[in-house]
Parts: structure tokens; C-alpha cells; sequence
């Protein structure tokens, strides 16, 4: 395993091992009232970094809000071939899918695919009026690095943990091992919980320790054995015992990755990063799922998506990419029994805005997002904005959408379905009581 000194001071490090110390007696508090569960369950989030163009991923159709979006959209609206239609929500609104999305509209078709219409980050609901009169709105709005961590936060207020840390942090402990929690795209918040500490995996998934040699092949169990014996030795220093804690999850999540490695699937995946990163998603929930019970939430992204320019042709190709490695991941889900059993959902910081600028769009607010998997009652959901700059939607002139659905809503309607009950779920997510609806529906 390496470790690498990435320029973490020795006051940082002292404070971050006492919150791991901390981390860990509320661990062992919680155990007593933490959820049990019977069965195997996992979420997997595909972030779309960048702020993903809703208005040219999921279009209205009926007539007033089409024609006035190819007269806003101008060179970037899409038209004829460009269309996929057959899209209605349940009062019979017709929508069609980008062309780059063939694959996610075979799904909705089967029922197997939800369309949640302009969620975003919210403190609470708002209007164009109250927005303009400075009413709570998410602080940085237009920020990627900011709009990123509320996102997967679901918190206008982030405080380190990401929602689906914060899921796994309402399981009983006994039930949560160190690949329960993992980021498959580099450090990021949504796995990491309060309790719960993620993990991120490199590309490949491989981890090993650096610089042991072990021949021959029969001395790597004795070896690994005198090394975690080693980790017991802390001399009854606390900064001694989290650390040596730390260093043996490591060795445990190598192990585990190994043995995830190995597990076999007949689904081809595409040979993208998104597709490389969802094989890899899909091949340890096959190990993990074989030991029994348990959850799991994953992190994987696809970035490209702030489309200043030259829009047209790469939206095409970023969401070709999502359309095929989501599909794969669901086949691959049904190939091991699985698919009621596991959900994939999109995120992204932020939509873009409906007016375009250039051969671009720049950053906006609402957006829309897919959730695929067998529990998913496929339709559409939310409401799609009314297509005025300056309208009571957009939150100035430029067809940024206010959002009508927040991420405390979209997500917790994925906690729901994951096990968790109300009471965890006002921890997990406390501002979702300012909102009408905690569930939106859109899973069984």
C-alpha cells in the first residue's frame, strides 16, 4: 500500500486522527440503536462533473415549450433524428431523450427507468420572487467545487459527510466492512459518513503493499499474519491505535479488492472510463453480496460536462458514454440476480443555461436525472420549468431553473428504499422536512 505525504501538516493529521478516534467511539455508541437488515442492497451514484446540460438531455415536446426552445436554443437545439421520443410522464406530457442516449430509452421504455425533472441543491423551497429578494439559497451558486460537495452532501451546508456515508452510517456496525463504502473516482464526499469512513479506489482497483517481496508464494500468509500482529503493538498511544487501525483496514480492503477482482461476469462493458469504473462497481458487489447481508454505496463519475463551447458534439459523446456503461452495469445486475437489489442513479453539480452562449451553454441551477434498476418504477417525475427568460422558473434571465425537486428529496427517496426509516432519515438529510414531500415515488 503506498503512502504518499500529500502536504498534510502535523496539526492537521493530529486533528483528523482525533476525529477518526472520535468517529470511533460514536461507532460503538450508535451500535445499540443502529438498523439491522436482512437482505443486500446497494446504490451506486454516476457523477456527471462538469454540470451536465439538462435542456439538451431531456426535452419537452408538447408544443409551446418546444417551440420555445429551439427559438432560445438556437444552433444547439436538437431536431428530427436528434429526438429520441416516446417519453410521457403520468399526465400524458410527452418528452424525448437526446440521441446520444439510445440505451437509457430502451430502459424507460421496459419500465425500468426513472426521469426525475429539475432537482438541485435547496435549503428550502423557492421561488423567482423569493430568490430575488435574497431569500436562503445555496451559498456559490454557480461554483463547481462548491455546488459538487452540497450535491453530495444533499446539504446546503456541507459538513464533511456525504448522504450516502450518511445511509451507512444508521447500519449496524457489525454489518459495514471496508468496501462497503468506496469512491472509484478519487477522493470524493457521498461515500464518506460521519461514522462510516470511505475508501477510494485507483483505476484498476488494485491496492498492495510497496516494497515487499514474498518468496516463496507460502510465506505470504505468515507474513501478512506477523504484520497485523505488529499492529496490535501500540504501546496504549490513542494516535498509535487509529493509525495502526487505519493501516489494517488497508491491508483488509486489499484483500477484499483481490478477491472482487477475481469474480467473474459475462457482460461486456464498454471500454470507457465510466464503463471500466461500473465493471469494477459491478464485479465486487458480486463478491460482497455472497457473503450475505449487508449495504453498500458507490462513487463513480464521468467528467467533460462544462460545455462552454463546442457543445454539440461532445454532449453527444459524454452521454453516449453514460447510456452505454449504464446499461451494461444493469445487464450485468440481471446476469447475477441482482438488479431489484441495486440502483444506479446520476448527480451532478448544477444544470446549464437553457439560453445558450457561443456554441456553449454556462452554468446553471436545476437539472434532470436518470435512476435505473429493477425496483425503480420507470415514468417521469418533477416538473419540467416553463421555457421563459425571465419567467417564473428561471432564476434571472438566461433560463436557469430554480429547482422544483431537492436533492434532500431525491435522495432520500433512494434512502427510503434502501432501508433506512424515518427517524435516520431526518439525521441523514435534516432539511428534509422543509419540504412537502420526503419520497417522490419513483422506487417500489
Amino acid at each position: 500500500m503506498n503512502t504518499q505525504n500529500h502536504g498534510m501538516s502535523r496539526r492537521s493529521f493530529l486533528k483528523f486522527t482525533g476525529s477518526m478516534a472520535a468517529m470511533s467511539l460514536l461507532a460503538q455508541s450508535r451500535l445499540v440503536q443502529a438498523a439491522s437488515v436482512g437482505d443486500y442492497k446497494a446504490l451506486v451514484c454516476i457523477f456527471l462533473a462538469g454540470g451536465n446540460d439538462a435542456s439538451n438531455t431531456v426535452i419537452p415536446m408538447d408544443s409551446t415549450r418546444y417551440n420555445a426552445y429551439l427559438n432560445i436554443r438556437g444552433n444547439l437545439a436538437l431536431k428530427g433524428n436528434q429526438l429520441l421520443p416516446g417519453i410521457v410522464d403520468a399526465q400524458g406530457n410527452p418528452y424525448a431523450l437526446h440521441y446520444g442516449l439510445p440505451e437509457l430509452n430502451n430502459q424507460f421504455q421496459a419500465g425500468r427507468l426513472a426521469v426525475i425533472l429539475n432537482t438541485g441543491n435547496l435549503a428550502k423551497p423557492l421561488t423567482r420572487t423569493q430568490f430575488l429578494q435574497g431569500q436562503t439559497a445555496p451559498s456559490n451558486l454557480f461554483s463547481h467545487p462548491d455546488q459538487t460537495e452540497q450535491a453530495q452532501a444533499a446539504s446546503v451546508k456541507p459538513n464533511g459527510s456525504g448522504w450516502g456515508g450518511r445511509l451507512m452510517d444508521t447500519l449496524d456496525p457489525s454489518l459495514v466492512s471496508s468496501v462497503d463504502a468506496i469512491s472509484f473516482a478519487g477522493p470524493a464526499t457521498f461515500p464518506q459518513g460521519k461514522i462510516v469512513s470511505s475508501n477510494a479506489i485507483p483505476g484498476g482497483g488494485m491496492l498492495a503493499l510497496s516494497g515487499v517481496n514474498w518468496w516463496p508464494s507460502t510465506q505470504v500468509s505468515p507474513s501478512l499474519t506477523g504484520i497485523k500482529n505488529g499492529l496490535v503493538q501500540n504501546g496504549g498511544s490513542q494516535l498509535r491505535q487509529v493509525v495502526n487501525r487505519i493501516f489494517d483496514d488497508g491491508l483488509t480492503l486489499a484483500t477484499d479488492l483481490q478477491a472482487a477482482g477475481s469474480a467473474s461476469l459475462n457482460t461486456q462493458f464498454p471500454s470507457t472510463g465510466l464503463g471500466n469504473q461500473l465493471r469494477d462497481i459491478a464485479r465486487m458487489i458480486k463478491s460482497r453480496s455472497a457473503k450475505g447481508p449487508g449495504r453498500q454505496v458507490f462513487f463513480c463519475s464521468l467528467g467533460g460536462f462544462d460545455t462552454h463551447s463546442s457543445q454539440s458534439w461532445n454532449h453527444w459523446d459524454l452521454l453516449s458514454q453514460l447510456s452505454a456503461a449504464m446499461d451494461a452495469f444493469d445487464t450485468a445486475m440481471q446476469e447475477i440476480n441482482l438488479a431489484e437489489q441495486v440502483v444506479a442513479f446520476t448527480q451532478s453539480e448544477f444544470g446549464r443555461t437553457l439560453q445558450p452562449s457561443g456554441t456553449g451553454t454556462d452554468h446553471g441551477w436545476g437539472g434532470h436525472h436518470f435512476v435505473l434498476g429493477g425496483s425503480v418504477v420507470g415514468g417521469v417525475y418533477g416538473t419540467m420549468p416553463q421555457y421563459v427568460l425571465g419567467g417564473p422558473d428561471d432564476a434571472n434571465s438566461r433560463g436557469v431553473w430554480i429547482p422544483t425537486l431537492s436533492t434532500d428529496q431525491y435522495a432520500a427517496t433512494l434512502g427510503q428504499w434502501f432501508g433506512i426509516d424515518s427517524q435516520d432519515l431526518s439525521l441523514a438529510f435534516p432539511n428534509l422536512q422543509a419540504f412537502p414531500a420526503g419520497n417522490i415515488g419513483f422506487m417500489a
